[in-house]
């Protein structure tokens, strides 16, 4: 059990454009702090047997120019390490390839700054039809499960996490996350109108309210 509306408030929600790459694309960029020295929280982000402990299993090369895959989801190349503060990676489902970025800052009395960057092509049909938390509820889900694990040590029971997910208090949580990510689509400029419906989508899918 979590606190719902307290790990909802612990996270800013940005959205931004930028030229990446080919051409123009658009930022998904969330952050909150950790009650964790810098040097764990980053262990916790890039070390294989730690990652599935708050995530999913990864397999491949886990250094600059390897290729990782994450079990059951996406997979890609990691294009820069500056340990323990930063990484860069592409981001690659199917046929869709987008990139994320890590960055952690110690903030002093013990804590770390967690802000995660993932970046979209202009174009993302997925955008276009759920706006930010089309990535942005996903991330939020799996930084709670960071959480959790940073502060006991303890492994993600998969199984448990299904569950929280299909219960009351797990749809709250994507409710409000994917208000607050249109409320972020808002701020950076979208039409309010289409940046609520399309977290209502969001919701919606991550619920199977949609099925």
């Amino acid at each position: 059990m979590i606190e719902v509306v307290e790990q909802i408030n612990r996270v800013e929600r940005r959205v931004g454009r930028r030229t990446f790459g080919a051409g123009e694309a658009r930022t998904v960029v969330i952050t909150r702090t950790y009650d964790a020295a810098l040097e764990d929280v980053w262990d916790a982000c890039t070390n294989p047997e730690r990652i599935p402990r708050w995530f999913l299993p990864v397999s491949g090369e886990l250094h600059v120019g390897g290729r990782y895959q994450l079990e059951g989801n996406a997979g890609g190349k990691i294009e820069r390490c500056d340990p323990p503060h930063s990484f860069a990676a592409t981001w690659e489902f199917g046929a869709n390839v987008s990139w994320i970025e890590l960055r952690l800052s110690d903030v002093g009395e013990g804590g770390t700054r967690f802000e995660l960057s993932h970046i979209a092509p202009g174009d993302d049909e997925h955008w276009a039809q759920y706006g930010p938390g089309a990535v942005g509820v996903g991330w939020e889900l799996a930084l709670v499960g960071l959480a959790r694990h940073i502060a006991s040590g303890v492994a993600l029971d998969p199984a448990a996490a299904a569950a929280w997910g299909a219960s009351e208090e797990g749809r709250e949580f994507v409710a409000l996350s994917s208000r607050g990510w249109g409320d972020a689509a808002i701020e950076f400029g979208e039409d309010a109108a289409g940046a609520r419906a399309a977290a209502e989508r969001t919701a919606a899918f991550y619920t199977g309210a949609g099925a």
